[in-house]
């Protein structure tokens, strides 16, 4: 059901473009180097962007949106386009990243590889600052719906009243909930640093090798700045490293491994393991009802015993943290280090099918 709404979405939205916008917004399916790029930061996805559509195509676009995502997903990734608007108050509604307005809800693109049908492949991606999303067709069923980014910058917006805007405040208290439930044992072997990394470890990699851990800032992005732009990011990231204090050896003790690290499901109670499945939700139950079901088949069994929890830096609100929660498959990070733990970025991923295996199958062909 997914699959043909997002197909037939993409299909009128495809109708709708002028000769410009199809040169843009479309990719051979066999652009495996373009299709399994991807960021989270406020640079070119690649693509057409909404500030070059009309308010119909616009229109278009978020039903795609809506036809793959959960209601709760298709919520809380809005809210993530509108927070550009916040985000510019916040930083004093200034020109930056090379464009007249540096924090803005339409810098966000829309590319669509191959044709879509409803036999053979192919795909599209949506994304812009905080948000990375992919989704891969194959045969007229989803193939693939990762790697799934949201963050949030701010993620504690003031609203009128006492209450505030936390598009993910559930992955934060949830996760917090479930270290403090832990016992002091428990928590010595999850815990493994005092130190998080300023920023997710698998961070835009296409595929995750032994011994990545964060990136810098810089390499974050799809080309290398040059000039005063340059010096702006590289003093984000020294001011971020100098406030946590990060060291390499730090670094290396979040560092990915195949072998997971942290407190193993096998080592919990069965009340930490439903509250370990209560958080994972939040990530999967990002996508639309069908395919998250169908995700959840693949965790459950022996591949949640698989599964183990890594948490970095502190465990009280306000405190830097990190974590994650790694098994065969599934591969899901979270931080909140930076702007005074008031900037968070989560990702799920599926260590072997992100992009439908096609990221790892070029990776084995040109290392192995």
């Amino acid at each position: 059901m997914t699959a043909q709404s997002m197909t037939d979405v993409a299909r009128e939205f495809l109708t709708s473009l002028n000769d410009e916008q199809w040169v843009l917004a479309t990719f051979e399916f066999g652009n495996v180097e373009e299709r399994i790029r991807w960021f989270y930061t406020p640079t070119d996805h690649g693509g057409l962007p909404l500030a070059k559509m009309s308010a119909s195509q616009h229109r278009l676009v978020y039903r795609l949106l809506a036809s793959a995502l959960s209601e709760g997903g298709y919520t809380t990734v809005t809210t993530i386009i509108g927070l550009e608007n916040v985000l510019d108050r916040l930083e004093g509604f200034v020109a930056g990243f090379e464009r007249e307005r540096g924090r803005d809800p339409l810098q966000y693109w829309i590319s669509i590889f191959g044709e879509p049908s409803d036999s053979g492949s192919w795909s599209w991606r949506f994304g812009g600052h905080h948000v990375s999303l992919h989704f891969t067709i194959r045969d007229g069923e989803v193939a693939s719906s990762t790697p799934c980014f949201l963050g949030a910058d701010p993620a504690n917006s003031l609203l009128l009243g006492p209450h505030l805007l936390r598009p993910l405040a559930a992955a934060e208290d949830l996760a917090r909930e479930f270290i403090h439930e832990l016992s002091m044992d428990q928590r010595a072997v999850a815990i493994v640093g005092s130190v998080p990394p300023t920023d997710i470890v698998g961070a835009n990699r296409s595929v995750l090798i032994e011994g990545d851990t964060a990136l810098p800032l810089p390499l974050v992005w799809r080309r290398r700045f040059d000039g005063a732009l340059a010096d702006t990011i590289v003093a984000i990231q020294d001011r971020a490293d100098r406030e946590l204090g990060i060291t390499d050896d730090d670094l290396e003790r979040v560092s990915f491994t195949r072998n997971p690290k942290g407190l193993s499901v096998a080592s919990m109670s069965a009340s930490q393991r439903d509250a370990l499945r209560t958080l994972l939700k939040t990530y999967i139950d990002r996508i639309s009802d069908d395919l998250a079901d169908s995700e959840w088949q693949k965790i459950n069994g022996s591949e949640f015993e698989k599964l183990t929890f890594l948490w970095a830096g502190g465990i009280e609100s306000g405190e830097p943290h990190y974590y994650r929660v790694q098994g065969g498959r599934l591969f899901v990070e979270y931080d909140n280090t930076q702007r005074g733990t008031n900037h968070i970025h989560t990702v799920w991923r599926d260590l072997e099918n992100d992009f439908a295996g096609d990221a790892l199958a070029l990776h084995y062909s040109r290392d192995h």
